[in-house]
């Protein structure tokens, strides 16, 4: 392409020259964020659960010495059960 030809189609649509728009000024309008009641029970619900340990500590412990004193006795019918009950309420 020569360049003399590109200055013409410049000109043409005269892509070069810029306009800027006028500032507005005294905007009477605002943005507005309203939160939900629910909204903000499950936020603090959320913070309350994220700072509640995966692991009840206290509970592990107490179990570990029941089974390291021998006064821990679980059948795996038992535990089977469990398991059924946990699933069943999932379901």
């Amino acid at each position: 392409m020569r360049i003399d030809a590109f200055n013409k189609i410049n000109e043409i649509y005269k892509a070069s020259s810029v306009k800027k728009t006028p500032k507005t000024e005294g905007s009477s309008f605002s943005d507005l964020l309203e939160i939900s009641q629910t909204g903000k029970d499950y936020q603090t619900a959320k913070q309350i659960v994220a700072r509640t340990p995966d692991i009840r500590e206290a509970k592990v412990n107490d179990i570990k010495g029941r089974m390291e004193a021998g006064a821990y006795n679980v059948t795996i019918e038992d535990v089977a059960d469990k398991l059924v009950d946990q699933t069943d309420e999932e379901i």
